[in-house]
């Protein structure tokens, strides 16, 4: 099967993307999320986090993100020992999942598909971008935050343009009406390209 990788920086439109790929039938996996499950589900991430940050990395039987994200944020050796636990759960969670689809091709979002090397995991890479200044309103509506945070993470991230000239297809979100006519043109194209195989 197919394997399109689905990226972008924070607040660049993902989500909004994926769900316009979902309503035309293409089944979306959602790395980001199925990895907050996992956090939650799993006793084997569970022992290894609560090794790695203390008894605090889970409040009431369930991960406690606000501490485990101000352990993170500023080391990012810490941050590449969390991603070595959870990663590897998510990668073999996404390939079962991907087993029990029926379609032409299915859809992997992940923020970090080139800060993690991992271009070769897919066939087809699309990136979400979007103004800065859409970026920063959409995340600072969405998570109740300052500017400077958002700042912070948007300049911790790799920048759009490194990650267009790595991708195969590329989505300005900007209006959702444009957008959404992106997202048919992309589908085609990959539908075009899977017929040809």
């Amino acid at each position: 099967m197919i394997v399109v990788g689905l990226t972008g920086g924070i607040g660049s439109g993902k989500t909004t993307v994926a769900r316009m790929f979902e309503d035309m039938g293409v089944p979306i996996y959602i790395a980001d999320k199925e990895a907050k499950r996992l956090m939650n589900t799993s006793k084997v991430i569970r022992r290894k986090l609560i090794a790695l940050f203390g008894d605090d990395a889970y409040l009431e039987n369930q991960l406690n993100r606000p501490f485990i994200a101000s352990k993170i944020f500023n080391d990012t050796n810490l941050l590449n020992q969390m991603n070595a636990i959870v990663h590897p759960k998510v990668g073999k969670d996404f390939i079962r999942w991907m087993k029990k689809q029926d379609s032409k091709y299915v859809i992997k979002e992940a923020a970090i598909i080139f800060e993690h090397k991992k271009e070769s995991d897919y066939d087809y890479i699309v990136t979400v971008t979007a103004s800065l200044d859409d970026k920063m309103t959409r995340v600072m509506n969405r998570d109740n935050t300052t500017k400077k945070k958002v700042l912070d993470i948007v300049n911790n991230q790799m920048p759009d343009e490194e990650k267009i000239k790595k991708s195969d297809f590329v989505i300005v979100n900007e209006y959702l009406e444009n957008t959404k006519k992106q997202v048919i043109a992309i589908h085609r194209q990959i539908l075009e390209k899977i017929s040809k195989f």
